[in-house]
């Protein structure tokens, strides 16, 4: 072992960092390469099912029969906040570097609600029925960061 090493005795145990990774590329399919894409063309689509409901993000099956969609649905930009968690100190990584909101938002003409980030800018400013609408990332990728977070509507 050289000097360099980073393994220690600590209380008796002997501690060494381990880093575990299994990197690996996917193809995402047709479903989900029309969502990727939509999104980087600022675009919401979600699919409909054979009760009625629209997923957003798209469901490649239906729930409750396991048959393939292929109803599209066009979604606007906008949406509800179903609920939602106050993130008074953002970790590294997360959407925004100053303290936001997690929420859950059912985008108006959808049925099932996506979890992201609202910059609400102070946790008085956000409930639950809070309007908000899509923050698109400058430089879009054809992922689900191209929605880089919701902003509120109306001035709340």
């Amino acid at each position: 072992m050289s000097g360099t090493s980073s393994h220690s005795l600590k209380n008796g145990v002997f501690v060494a960092p381990l880093e575990v990774a299994f990197p690996y590329k996917r193809t995402v399919g047709t479903l989900l390469s029309r969502f990727f894409t939509s999104l980087q063309k600022c675009h919401l689509e979600g699919t409909r099912g054979s009760d009625g409901r629209v997923y957003f993000p798209p469901a490649e099956f239906d729930p409750l029969t396991g048959a393939q969609l292929d109803e599209w649905v066009t979604l606007p930009d906008t949406g509800t906040v179903t609920t939602w968690a106050w993130q008074a100190i953002p970790e590294d990584g997360q959407p925004l570097a100053h303290p936001f909101a997690w929420a859950l938002i059912t985008l108006d003409g959808a049925d099932v609600p996506i979890l992201h980030a609202v910059d609400a800018l102070r946790s008085d400013r956000i409930a639950t029925g809070t309007r908000v609408k899509v923050r698109w990332a400058q430089e879009r990728i054809g992922g689900i960061t191209d929605i880089a977070c919701f902003d509120l509507l109306g001035g709340a």
